[in-house]
């Protein structure tokens, strides 16, 4: 195993006592075993992804606690969704456009963190696990430049969050760790293309990524065809894998466009 590889899982391990569940600790354990493993985690990538010259707020309000959109759903992790969103195509028609996320005052956005998901083998996914512990103010804070919205950080906390971890903060953590893997293709450039397909969004993406496949990169674009955001699909183990129908989003052959609003 190289030294990166090493070090990664030497972070991961980190997070292994009191913080993740049971189920998922072995799974990061499991992931070190093999020298393929996090080779995802290897590809450098910039920190802030695709913010442009983001700065952290000096400090923000207090966020209300969220409130439980459906019932407590305690059922066995079988995958994982990574959920970004194309913030230029959200911002386009926002209602609340003084935000940090579409006002341009702390940077512009282009892919942002929507969240983590763990998801169920069949039928509906985990949700609203009970968490007691919120996530601090300054914690919220310092992830404001992958997830510009802080209520939407404390909302994939308690929704999705506590069902995988027992602290806010080894959620935020692996999420981090996963969301810093991935190099985001340039949307702005491809939004110039002719004839952009879905497909062509998918080559970008795995021309950037080498050790994803196609079919395990989801595209979700509105009814009018413009890209709303993008999921990653990985396995029990963190490890990429074949997205589910509902996840893989539209084919490769639909036309799609890109607002750039930038």
């Amino acid at each position: 195993m190289s030294p990166n590889s090493l070090a990664a899982c030497r972070l991961l391990r980190r997070l292994r006592e009191g913080a993740l569940t049971g189920d998922a600790r072995s799974r990061l354990r499991a992931a070190c075993v093999g020298p393929m493993a996090f080779l995802s985690l290897l590809v450098p990538a910039p920190a802030l992804a695709q913010a442009y010259q983001c700065s952290i707020p000096v400090r923000i309000d207090p966020v209300r606690p969220p409130r439980a959109e459906g019932p407590v759903r305690k059922v066995p992790v079988a995958r994982y969704v990574l959920a970004a969103s194309w913030s230029p195509e959200y911002c386009k028609s926002a209602r609340d456009k003084s935000s940090m996320q579409c006002s341009g005052r702390n940077g512009r956005f282009g892919f942002v963190l929507h969240g983590l998901w763990p998801e169920a083998a069949k039928g509906p996914p985990p949700q609203w696990c009970g968490a007691a512990t919120r996530p601090k103010r300054d914690l919220i804070r310092r992830n404001l430049c992958m997830t510009p919205v802080p209520w939407l950080l404390e909302h994939e906390w308690a929704k999705h969050g506590s069902c995988m971890a027992r602290k806010p903060e080894t959620y935020f953590k692996v999420s981090n760790i996963l969301w810093r893997s991935i190099q985001w293709p340039d949307a702005d450039r491809l939004s110039r293309q002719e004839g952009l397909t879905a497909g062509d969004l998918r080559e970008a993406f795995v021309a950037a990524n080498p050790d994803w496949k196609r079919e395990q990169v989801g595209i979700e674009a509105n009814q009018r065809g413009w890209l709303k955001g993008m999921r990653l699909c990985y396995s029990r183990r963190f490890l990429p894998q074949r997205c589910e129908r509902d996840d893989f989003g539209v084919p490769d052959s639909s036309q799609l466009k890109i607002w750039r609003g930038l």
